[in-house]
This record gives C-alpha cells, sequence and structure tokens, in this order.
C-alpha cells in the first residue's frame, strides 16, 4: 500500500532484486508486476509466484477465491491488499491501482490462469501505468498459446495468437475469411459450447483438409489433444466436449491460384453468409483468384442453375 512501513521493512518484504522505480523526472514510483499463473497444473507455478505474492503491497486478482486457493496450494501468506480486476470492473479499477503504483507500491497483477492481459484482464492497466512512467515487469509463467502450440504437431516457426473469434455466426465466418490466406499458424481461444459450430465455420472457410489440433484442459487430469483434418475435428465436437479449449490450425499452404469453379462459388457463398451483397461478393473472389468477374458471375449461375434442375 502506498505509505507503507520504513525502508528496512519495505525492501526486506521484496523478492530479490525488487526496487522502487523511478518516472522520467526523477520522482520515485512503485512497480506493477504481471504474474503468470498455472493454466491447469498448480504444480506449474514459477517459484518466483510465491515470493511476489507474499510481497506485494496490492495484488489485484481477476477472481480473488481462486487467488486464494492458490496462495492456500502454494502454502503462501500475503499481508497486501487484495482487490478485484476483472472485465467489469477493469476501467474503473485502473486509475485506482495506477494511483498505488504512483504512490510507490508493488502492485502484483494475477488472473485466473497464463499471463494477464492475453485475452484476460492487464491491457489497460499496463498501458496506463507505461503511460504514468511506472516500470512494469513480469513473472513469466505457463501459457495456454504456447503450450497447444508446442504440442500441436504444426509448423511453430511463426505464428500468430487471434484469441476467441466473434460469437455470432456472421461475425465469426467474416473474421475467418480475413484470415483464409495466413501463412502462419493460428492459434485461437474457444469455449467448449462453441467449438462445433468454430470447427465447422473453419472448415467451410479454410478448407475441410486443413489441418488441426484441438487442445482441451492443458496440463489437467482429463488433458486431450486431438489431431486431425478441420472436417473431423468438427464431427467429433459434436459430442460432450468440456474444459478450456485452445485450437492451433495450420496455415494456409501457398501455390497457384484457385481457379476451379466449385471452389469460386463456395467462396462467393462464404462471403454472401458473413453480410455482403452478392455482386461484392463476386467481385472479391475475383480479385482473389486473379480472374474476370464475368468466370465468377457465370460460375454462380451455372451452380445455381444445377441446384434448380436438381429439385
Amino acid at each position: 500500500m502506498p505509505g507503507r512501513g520504513s525502508g528496512e521493512r519495505a525492501a526486506a518484504g521484496r523478492p530479490s532484486g525488487a526496487r522502487r522505480g523511478a518516472c522520467e523526472d526523477g520522482e520515485v514510483t512503485g512497480t506493477l508486476v504481471l504474474a503468470g499463473t498455472p493454466i491447469g497444473d498448480v504444480a506449474d507455478a514459477p517459484p518466483r509466484l510465491a515470493a511476489e505474492l507474499a510481497a506485494a503491497e496490492v495484488i489485484a486478482a481477476e477472481d480473488t477465491r481462486r487467488l486464494r486457493r492458490l496462495t492456500q496450494a502454494l502454502g503462501v501468506h500475503t499481508t497486501g491488499r487484495v482487490v478485484s480486476y476483472f472485465e467489469g470492473n477493469e476501467s474503473a479499477r485502473t486509475p485506482e491501482l495506477v494511483e498505488a503504483l504512483a504512490g510507490g507500491a508493488r502492485v502484483l497483477l494475477v488472473t485466473d490462469a497464463g499471463m494477464p492481459s492475453v485475452s484476460d484482464p492487464g491491457y489497460r492497466l499496463v498501458a496506463a501505468a507505461v503511460e504514468r512512467g511506472v516500470k512494469v515487469t513480469a513473472v513469466p509463467g505457463p501459457s495456454a498459446v504456447l503450450t497447444a502450440l508446442a504440442v500441436s504437431g504444426l509448423p511453430v516457426d511463426r505464428f500468430c495468437f487471434e484469441g476467441f473469434l466473434p460469437r455470432k455466426a456472421g461475425e465469426r465466418l467474416g473474421r475467418l475469411r480475413e484470415e483464409a490466406d495466413e501463412r502462419r499458424t493460428l492459434v485461437y481461444f474457444e469455449s467448449p459450447h462453441r467449438l462445433e459450430d468454430t470447427l465447422k465455420a473453419m472448415a467451410e472457410v479454410f478448407g475441410a483438409d486443413r489441418r488441426a489440433a484441438v487442445c482441451r484442459e492443458l496440463t489437467k487430469t482429463y488433458e486431450e489433444v486431438r489431431r486431425g483434418p478441420l472436417a473431423e475435428l468438427a464431427e467429433w465436437a459434436a459430442g460432450d466436449v468440456r474444459g478450456e479449449i485452445t485450437i492451433v490450425v495450420q496455415g494456409a499452404v501457398p501455390g497457384p491460384k484457385e481457379t476451379d469453379a466449385d471452389e469460386l462459388v463456395r467462396r462467393v457463398r462464404v462471403r454472401e453468409e458473413a453480410g455482403e451483397r452478392r455482386k461484392e461478393a463476386i467481385a472479391a473472389v475475383a480479385a482473389e483468384a486473379g480472374i474476370p468477374k464475368r468466370e465468377v458471375f457465370d460460375a454462380v449461375v451455372a451452380a445455381k442453375t444445377a441446384a434448380k434442375s436438381a429439385q
């Protein structure tokens, strides 16, 4: 807390190497520590985490109940003030924490699992602290993104993290369409009840045969990694899938532009389902394929005619 005790007491409570930072104008400030927490197995907690929990003057936790269970499991006695810091109060709580930092406090930020600010609360606080000239550091810890990537069996030399996809089907298709030609391996988070729909959308946009891995309950008792083509994984996900989910998808394989009529029609349909007008969708697909718009238009009309004839 700001104004805590003597210099000796403050120094004694801090982990080795911890010290108060200084703003550019020389004003002494506290330190913001982003601490990684286990994504499943509490034994994965980094050794420094216990020391930081014990030394922090303010602990901002996404879920104070989970924090209590974590400290009990680690055998840590905290003396700092504990405050909640989650999506619902992040905007309102950030100024309070920044003032504590500016006053000299060592503030520890922890989320439910993994690193703060990675699809979790934290970005606003980090940005505000940096703006005030406060030192920001981290306790490296487990990451579902890197863990899933490592066990996926897919290329790891280049990748991008896309977080959670939009919940609405049209917006989700739109996002996936934007990423369809991405050559880097893609990593997503998803909730179990949307997993089937997401994998089906990926199969439709990326292609049924695109390789992927669904990582469930990483480092936990019922850890499971399912690998295979997106279409196969979508069928598997139709069952009762539970737990924390991370999806890893192979990047697009470079090759000649696809001009097969059925593929052109599929691409137009995906864009229409995402909300585009047919005329705009045809023009966009033609530009992607490097062919005249008339060729795409003719393919769409032919498909429509064939569908009517088959009825």
